[in-house]
């Protein structure tokens, strides 16, 4: 999968690349976004190249829990529910359209450690003398995030919170950290706090699938990125991954056809054609 093109806004950064230390999955596990990820060679960064932040680079799910994870099926309502913070909150009049957001998304990936060093050097000067600045909050959460800190990004996006609750890309990036933390029902939830606030982001529709996935939830990622490929029907990232969550419980006629196209949109989802296409034999089927 190419870097998970597009998931950020004004205050997004660029997605948190994942140095994936886990076990390597087998021909027989079942798919996962990080199974799908680590199937894509990842390039060397540099002291001077940022680390490209992308969603699909996500942590790999224990071995264990791949081998034959044991989950039930949890009501889409849960994961699409907004936090409490976005459930009552009124759309930000001056947050960036979905077009701007990705752009911006886009620029900031291409930014340097340097970079997002001195921005978080720029926040904590702010916060020293307004130590409430919401936005510098937001700045450090995500120089914070994209340089691996994730920890340390948390208590600033909830403080960012108490004064932008009407900004969806709080929430897209907040949730981006989230992931990379392995808190996938959090993330579902600020991802869906991110649609009901910018409903035509399919990034966000994009990210809160990917959450899914890693809860093995791969029904409802389909209609997730289902919604991603209704906003931009060339969204190659999108229709890799639905096809490969189709593959998860045997429609394959559906997962074929969505892997072959990602493939003709981007060679390297040639990989994942190759190794979910097959049939049924490459997944295991879902316990209940």
């Amino acid at each position: 999968m190419k870097s998970l093109s597009t998931i950020y806004a004004p205050v997004a950064l660029a997605l948190l690349a994942f140095a994936s230390g886990c076990a390597t999955a087998t021909e027989t596990d079942r798919p996962t976004a990080s199974t799908a990820a680590t199937t894509r060679s990842t390039p060397t960064t540099t002291e001077t190249t940022a680390p490209a932040t992308d969603v699909t680079a996500l942590p790999t799910p224990d071995p264990a829990a791949t081998a034959a994870p044991t989950v039930p099926e949890i009501p889409a309502e849960t994961l699409d529910t907004p936090s409490a913070e976005a459930a009552s909150a009124v759309v930000d009049p001056t947050a960036l359209s979905a077009a701007a957001a990705s752009a911006e998304r886009a620029a900031e990936r291409k930014m340097s450690t340097a970079d997002y060093r001195y921005q978080l050097a720029r926040a904590n000067l702010v916060l020293q003398t307004r130590p409430k600045d919401a936005r510098a909050h937001l700045e450090r959460a995500k120089a914070y995030s994209n340089l691996k800190n994730y920890k340390e990004a948390k208590p600033d996006y909830v403080a960012a919170l108490r004064t932008m609750r009407g900004n969806p890309d709080v929430y897209y990036n907040k949730a981006v950290n989230e992931l990379m933390l392995k808190e996938y029902k959090a993330a579902a939830n600020d991802f869906s706090g991110a649609v009901k606030l910018r409903p035509d982001d399919k990034e966000a529709y994009f990210g809160r699938g990917v959450a899914k996935m890693q809860m093995y939830q791969y029904k409802p990622a389909v209609a997730d990125f289902t919604r991603a490929i209704a906003l931009d029907s060339l969204y190659a990232d999108a229709i890799e991954y639905r096809g490969i969550s189709y593959a998860s419980f045997d429609r394959m006629k559906e997962a074929r056809k969505d892997l072959e196209k990602a493939a003709k949109l981007n060679p390297e989802a040639e990989k994942s054609l190759r190794r979910y296409g097959k049939g049924s034999s490459m997944v295991r089927p879902i316990k209940k």
